[in-house]
């Protein structure tokens, strides 16, 4: 599985908003871009495109940023990848042979890719703060 930058810092944004739901208070685009290294003007464009998918609202002003939309756990992984990367394509034989050893293969390749689709859509960001609350407290500190 590849995952793309532009879809990372997604999810990161996401998972950063996550964190912060239970607040209900806005997030500054700038406080997640500087805390994880990405590129504002980047951030931005993804943000709008999560927001146009209904994943994240925008409050405007000096105390304006950007919230969910959703409650955590109804929001998964799957949905945010899918937002930002499109429909993933059935995978096909680039052969042109429809031999059965090509069509085994390619039958495997799409089991596979199904299953990971799956998983994906089974984790909420809810479950995914969990995991990085639970990671943070298993920290130690010399």
């Amino acid at each position: 599985m590849r995952v793309s930058a532009k879809t990372e810092y997604a999810c990161i944004a996401m998972l950063e908003l996550t964190v912060a739901y239970s607040a209900g208070e806005p997030i500054r685009i700038r406080n997640i871009a500087e805390a994880h290294g990405i590129p504002s003007r980047f951030l931005v464009q993804i943000l709008l495109q999560l927001k146009g998918a209904g994943y994240v609202v925008s409050t405007r002003g000096a105390s304006g940023g950007y919230q969910l939309a959703k409650a955590p756990d109804e929001i998964n992984l799957g949905e945010v990848m899918q937002v930002i990367e499109g429909q993933e394509e059935v995978i096909r034989s680039c052969t042109n042979s429809d031999s059965p050893s090509a069509r085994v293969l390619v039958a495997a390749w799409n089991e596979v890719q199904d299953v990971e689709r799956e998983m994906l859509h089974s984790l909420t960001f809810s479950e995914l703060a969990a995991r990085q609350r639970k990671q943070a407290e298993n920290m130690y500190y010399i």
